[in-house]
């Protein structure tokens, strides 16, 4: 691959973890939101799941002390392409999303945030309950 392939797929592999980032994030407002407003899609399994399931795999990371695969996968990109590690690209996305994504905190913050927002999203589990099928 050329170094603006490597560069675009990093940019790619970047925008992907960013949406998935921003569902996790969005998704617990929108479902309060969707209580009260009588959105259906709030109670479906599928939504309320791959949430939860998601922030979970994001604090067991955590405690894991491992890197992301979507942010070793982009730095390794990058680094193939002769650029700095993961959210350091040259690009409009790769330095925007990179800035917005990747914030240059203590990892003790980002495992206690993690682990407050899974147990409010298994509280909203309880509180705003999944769909069941009717029999």
């Amino acid at each position: 691959m050329t170094q603006d392939q490597l560069l675009l797929l990093a940019d790619v592999v970047l925008a992907v973890h960013f949406v998935i980032a921003g569902y996790i994030s969005l998704s617990l407002p929108v479902i309060w939101i969707g209580k009260f407003a009588g959105w259906k899609f709030v109670r479906n399994p599928w939504f309320r799941f791959s949430h939860a399931g998601l922030m979970g795999f994001v604090l067991f990371e955590s405690f894991a002390g491992i890197f992301c695969p979507l942010t070793a996968w982009e730095a390794s990109l990058r680094q193939a392409a002769g650029q700095g590690g993961a959210g350091q690209g040259e690009s409009f996305i790769g330095y925007w999303l990179g800035r917005i994504l990747f914030c240059d905190f203590d990892e003790v913050y980002f495992t206690v945030t993690y682990g407050l927002f899974f147990v409010v999203i298994a509280l909203t589990l309880w509180l705003v309950p999944v769909r069941r099928k009717s029999r």
